[in-house]
């Protein structure tokens, strides 16, 4: 296709890359509307016909009519080596997509595809020559054409720098003047279309005979379909492309099963089991200076949890290492790195809850990241208190370090900055017995006048009053004396209180209090017992520091002298407000600070080095 100037001279090129079956035909019937603009159909298949021998049945036809061209529609299968340099560097480019599992149905009605067909490997391979180029051509896909045509369209003309014209939208049925002499064996449909129509809703089944083919090419589509960029709408505006915390980690390695992966590739399977039901085991692990800290101890806990839970096929100590190490070594990760480390009960044959479903063994992931600690863990964090119960043993033992966190996750999802306001009402004289989630989805159909309101625990600094439930977790009242509960959004995280009321930990974290010099815990009965906490607590008794691990109620974290929290994500991080309350003087204590600086030295000093990590000098 061409958008032509004032002057012949000026004319501009445009070249269109698809594959076949992929609204490409449509695409430069659109073109054609434009009155500054001509264009030509597949000007590269005569080469191609001529190249390769292929024996098609209009291949004489086509060879006949061979010309000298200046604006291109191209099937990606038809760009062979040894064409001109200049095709890529004259003019400009973009490509256009289709899913694989549209494109081989409508292929097969013809004859039986091949990889070939498909282009996606040409295509990639197109882009990339155009990067290296330094001229990285747009992508769309025909999906959303047939979704969003005018929006699609108006972003496609925004890159390629012309004007979007309305034109483009509708055209007559029928055959076109420019058709090539293959458009009555492929361009039926079209010929009977006059703009974009939406996709069926439900397309007929895919032929499983063509299943090896989609599994090969959906990787490359996938790859391309990811430089897509979404549509301009204008009656609806597209999320837009979230920031990373750490660039940095746009490009990453990670393991997954038994290999190393680019990001984007990292996937599990929808019948593992951390998918059908959360059923796994992690740790979190820091690198120091080209070491892992604690590494061996978290081993012992991660095969632990997978004992507990009765994971069968689990790989061995020094597999799980080795992945560790390759992950990090692939990455150059040798500092200043966090790593998800995960071991899955592995996929099953079947989806269902059974584990008798598993028989291909664990699924080990090893998810590397540059992240600094996550916290502020120089001038410290808020926290408030939460109305999500920590589980009891009775449940789910929190010793078990498992990948189902809906339990922490609702405290932190309803307690800090990231809650959206939620209020309810129900009458003053109602006598029920109603947990906080049944509340949740209530509707009443009540006059305001005889409604009591009762707001959600620390999720509106206006609330007018506080939730208030008994040591049951169910809801009890409201209170106007407890308000200030109600007052403190914007925490870092959530403290969670076990069933009888007293602090067990954050919903990330565990949690110490210094009063009058005494470091103060609370028993590992409900919480998880932490590494770093247990390196903390160590570190307390070297530094000759009393140490008492007992309950601990939520009054005395109200009134300590100093807090922290403790975690391999956030280390040792200061804690200065908790429910609005400023801790000691809402400054980082001087217990905090010396204890600070101990575990600083001792993840300096000590971890499992990496191999083959040499330290800078």
């Amino acid at each position: 296709m061409a958008a032509a100037g004032e002057k012949q001279e000026e004319v501009e090129v445009i070249h269109s890359w698809s594959a076949q079956r992929s609204l490409s035909t449509c695409l430069m019937y659109s073109f054609a509307q434009r009155d500054d603009t001509e264009v030509l159909d597949e000007p590269l298949c005569a080469p191609y016909l001529k190249i390769t021998g292929t024996g098609k049945h209009y291949r004489e036809v086509v060879l006949s009519k061979m010309f000298s061209f200046f604006c291109l529609q191209h099937i990606a299968k038809y760009r062979l080596p040894g064409l001109p340099d200049d095709l890529l560097k004259k003019g400009k480019h973009f490509i256009l997509l289709r899913n694989p599992l549209n494109i081989l149905p409508s292929l097969g009605r013809f004859a039986p595809p091949s990889f070939d067909d498909l282009g996606l490997a040409e295509l990639v391979s197109l882009y990339n020559d155009l990067c290296q180029l330094g001229r990285p051509p747009p992508v769309i896909d025909a999906a959303d054409l047939q979704q969003d045509p005018e929006g699609t369209l108006r972003g496609l003309c925004e890159e390629l720098e012309i004007p979007f014209d309305s034109a483009m939208l509708r055209w007559e049925a029928g055959p076109k003047p420019f058709d090539g002499v293959w458009a009555p064996e492929w361009y039926t449909s079209v010929h009977k279309s006059t703009g974009f129509v939406p996709a069926r809703k439900y397309s007929e089944p895919f032929p499983f005979t063509y299943y090896d083919l989609l599994e090969q090419s959906m990787p490359l589509y996938n790859w391309l379909r990811r430089r897509v960029k979404k549509p301009t709408n204008l009656l609806k505006s597209p999320l837009p492309q979230p920031d990373l915390p750490v660039p940095a980690n746009e490009k990453l390695l990670a393991w997954v099963g038994d290999e190393i992966l680019p990001r984007e590739n990292a996937k599990v399977s929808v019948f593992d089991s951390v998918v059908q039901g959360g059923d796994s085991v992690w740790e979190g692990l820091r690198v120091y200076s080209g070491k892992i800290f604690k590494l061996e101890e978290h081993l012992d806990r991660l095969f632990d949890s997978a004992k507990a839970l009765a994971f069968s096929n689990v790989p061995t100590r020094e597999d799980v290492k080795e992945a560790i190490f390759r992950t990090l070594i692939s990455n150059g990760m040798f500092d200043n790195a966090h790593i998800r480390l995960s071991l899955t009960r592995g996929k099953k044959v079947t989806s269902g809850m059974s584990p008798s479903f598993n028989l291909y063994g664990c699924t080990l992931i090893v998810l590397p990241e540059w992240k600094p600690p996550v916290y502020d863990i120089a001038h410290g964090i808020t926290l408030v208190t939460g109305t999500t119960r920590r589980n009891s043993p009775n449940n789910m033992d929190s010793k078990i370090h498992h990948n189902n966190l809906l339990n922490n996750i609702l405290a932190k999802k309803f307690q800090c900055r990231q809650t959206s306001v939620a209020v309810v009402y129900v009458p003053t004289t109602l006598v029920a017995i109603l947990s906080l989630s049944s509340i949740f989805s209530m509707e009443f159909d009540i006059k305001p006048s005889s409604l009591g309101l009762m707001q959600i625990e620390g999720n509106n600094a206006n609330a007018d009053d506080a939730i208030m439930l008994d040591k049951d977790g169910y809801v009890s009242e409201t209170n106007a004396t407890n308000i200030i509960e109600g007052n403190n959004a914007n925490a870092d995280d959530a403290i969670m209180l076990d069933k009888d009321g007293y602090v067990s930990e954050t919903n990330a974290t565990n949690i110490f209090l210094v009063k009058r010099g005494r470091v103060l815990t609370p028993h590992a009965d409900y919480c998880l017992p932490g590494i770093t906490r247990a390196t903390v607590m160590d570190l307390v008794v070297k530094e000759n520091l009393v140490l008492e691990e007992r309950r601990i109620s939520l009054s005395e974290f109200h009134t300590a002298d100093e807090v922290w929290t403790t975690g391999t994500m956030g280390e040792l991080t200061p804690v200065v407000k908790i429910d609005g309350r400023e801790v000691g003087d809402g400054k980082v204590g001087v217990v905090t600070q010396r204890i600070q600086n101990a575990y600083k030295k001792l993840t300096e000093a000590s971890g499992v080095p990496i191999p083959s990590y040499q330290k800078s000098e």
